[in-house]
């Protein structure tokens, strides 16, 4: 990767018939950063990430990866981009149908470009570098914990050897000392291989241990028409002491305005 930017957004919006989602949305994140993307429910965190890989496309604005726009891009060469990307879901989104070697060894086997037996040794590998033991590799997903799907979700993200990882929600539902291990996971996945991240969390703890840069969305919906849908762009240790008072009650969990809200709404 060069030293652009490898993801950008200028002035990206997007709007499921009458709901606005993102409104004048621009972020670049540079090579090798982490990047946590919080935020309040229906501020668009998952819309962000789906746009990244193509999944959606912008009502307006553009988004580009190495500079290149992806809207430009023929299908074909757009699956080209996604096999760079390991992209680790909400909850895990393993094949219900397949073991957990087979879901590991989905995207290799769908690039064509290693045979059975190489397949086979990364396969171990990644499932090893999850901390999960050989045993687990004939196992189907219902048998497995919460947990262990999200590794076997990780181990098959990072099968591909991706440039660049998407993390959506990767601790929901975990108790604490899982979610430990998956933030664990995280940060030796940035060491083990110079890889870009995007985690989108609420979870405090990922963000204060993972990240190197955090940016936080807030709902169009509570925003006044044209003010800036990110209401923090930095570092994780200035969350606490943000100028925005939103940030701050984001951030400590202070849900007294917000009630206070409501209580004028009725």
């Amino acid at each position: 990767m060069t030293d652009a930017n490898v993801i950008e957004l200028r002035d990206v919006g997007v709007r499921f018939g009458p709901q606005q989602v993102l409104s004048g949305l621009t972020l670049a994140i540079q090579p090798h950063q982490t990047v946590c993307v919080i935020g309040e429910s229906g501020c668009g965190k998952t819309v962000l990430l789906k746009l990244l890989v193509s999944l959606l496309k912008p009502t307006v604005g553009e988004v580009f990866f190495e500079g290149t726009p992806l809207h430009a891009l023929s299908e074909s060469d757009l699956t080209k981009l996604r096999l760079r990307m390991g992209f680790l879901f909400q909850q895990a989104a393993l094949f219900d149908s397949l073991t957990v070697f087979d879901n590991v060894a989905f995207g290799l086997r769908a690039k064509a470009e290693l045979p059975e037996d190489e397949i086979a040794a990364r396969v171990r590998d990644r499932i090893t570098e999850v901390g999960l033991p050989p045993t687990v590799e004939r196992k189907m997903p219902a048998e497995l914990s919460g947990g262990m799907r999200k590794r076997v979700g990780l181990a098959r993200a990072l099968a591909l050897d991706p440039d660049v990882m998407l993390y959506d929600e990767p601790t929901t539902g975990l108790d604490p000392i899982m979610t430990d291990v998956i933030n664990e996971l995280i940060l030796q996945t940035r060491v083990r291989r110079p890889v870009t991240s995007v985690i989108v969390t609420h979870e405090m703890r990922t963000v204060h241990k993972c990240a190197d840069r955090v940016v936080m969305l807030y709902p169009l919906v509570r925003l006044e028409p044209g003010a800036s849908q990110v209401l923090y762009d930095g570092p994780p240790d200035g969350l606490a002491t943000a100028e925005d008072v939103r940030v701050r009650q984001f951030v400590e969990g202070d849900a007294r305005e917000r009630l206070r809200e409501r209580a004028d709404e009725g």
